[in-house]
């Protein structure tokens, strides 16, 4: 089985880890992570001097950096690849769960209200579009 997980960095991550673990380990599988850089909030100044090409590398070393720790919490026998690509969340994990033909995506949920309420959660557009099952994790 092949398993790709959307994580973010939040507080919520570490809880799709583990239902992604335990999916894994019940059924065998390779464990796939993904991670969709946006423009953070908190980006810090000198890199807003930084232009196109320089700004994704940026931003995708930076993500890297964090799902390379991510990783380390999944058993290498089931570890697959590590993505962190430029994007909206949504396109970057429907898009993957094509590329590799993955069995499941797993994603969290999040809370819906204010913009998502407008514009829809990630994990409902994941839903919506993914060519595979979705596994939602409250």
């Amino acid at each position: 089985m092949k398993i790709l997980v959307g994580v973010d960095g939040s507080p919520r991550e570490p809880k799709v880890l583990d239902a992604a673990l335990e999916l894994a380990k019940n059924r065998g599988g390779t464990i796939h992570l993904a991670r969709a850089m946006m423009v953070p909030v908190s980006i810090p100044t000198a890199v807003w001097t930084l232009q196109g090409e320089d700004f994704s590398q940026f931003l995708v070393e930076h993500g890297q950096k964090e799902i390379a720790l991510t990783a380390e919490r999944i058993p290498e026998a089931q570890r697959g690849k590590l993505i962190t690509r430029v994007g909206q969340p949504a396109d970057v994990l429907v898009s993957l769960a094509e590329e590799l033909d993955v069995d499941v995506v797993v994603i969290g949920s999040h809370g819906y209200g204010g913009i998502d309420r407008l514009l829809g959660t990630t994990a409902a557009k994941v839903v919506n579009r993914s060519p595979c099952s979705v596994y939602v994790v409250r």
